[in-house]
């Protein structure tokens, strides 16, 4: 028996999947077909993914997604997912494209396919163009904040008073770590931690 299921996906923990999943009950009857990751989207190695693509999906069954997208952002790699659908005869249908979701009748169905062969090739570009995009900003955010002089990532921890002194004494061989941690009135991993940042040249 044919089988429709949806497939949902965001990025990070913090964000939302409701938008997704009421676009999908649309067309999904029971919602245990509907199968959610919350991962980055730059790969297919999604353990959610994986599971309806390797275990659920059969030919003749139909995958539903809002967008492109949310089956990842990078362009050849969508194009090869989608070959691999063709393939195994699973249809793969996308709201946000209306022609996918058109039941073609059998004498139009070639004129269907090509259709939505040339714009899910826009939509894999446009995808896999944003990505790049972010990750240029991304790059551009960083060099600006080393240009001015900020410290990116978490904050460092605090040094206590005569942490400089004491840390000069150990590394000079003149005090043990335990000795250190004892004047400075510290935890080891807290110590140790602060000996990583300034190996790593932290200011």
């Amino acid at each position: 028996m044919i089988k429709k299921y949806g497939y949902a996906r965001v990025s990070t923990r913090e964000q939302n999947l409701d938008r997704q999943l009421t676009a999908l009950r649309e067309y999904i009857e029971d919602e245990r077909d509907i199968i959610t990751d919350k991962e980055s989207g730059k790969d297919f190695d999604r353990a959610g993914y994986q599971y309806l693509r390797e275990r659920l999906l059969r030919p003749g069954d139909v995958l539903i997604v809002k967008s492109l997208d949310r089956l990842g952002r990078n362009a050849e790699a969508i194009k090869a997912e989608l070959l691999y659908y063709r393939q195994q005869e699973i249809r793969v249908q996308i709201i946000d494209l209306p022609t996918t979701m058109t039941d073609w009748p059998e004498e139009q169905r070639l004129i269907g396919d090509m259709i939505n062969n040339i714009l899910i090739e826009v939509y894999s570009m446009i995808a896999e163009q944003e990505r790049m995009t972010i990750r240029q900003r991304q790059a551009e955010g960083i060099a600006a904040a080393k240009a001015a002089g900020r410290h990116l990532g978490r904050a460092r921890a605090a040094r206590p008073e005569g942490w400089e002194e004491v840390l000069a004494l150990w590394r000079g061989g003149s005090i043990t770590a335990v000795q250190a941690m004892d004047r400075l009135g510290m935890r080891k991993t807290t110590f140790y931690k602060l000996v990583r940042e300034e190996q790593q040249g932290a200011v």
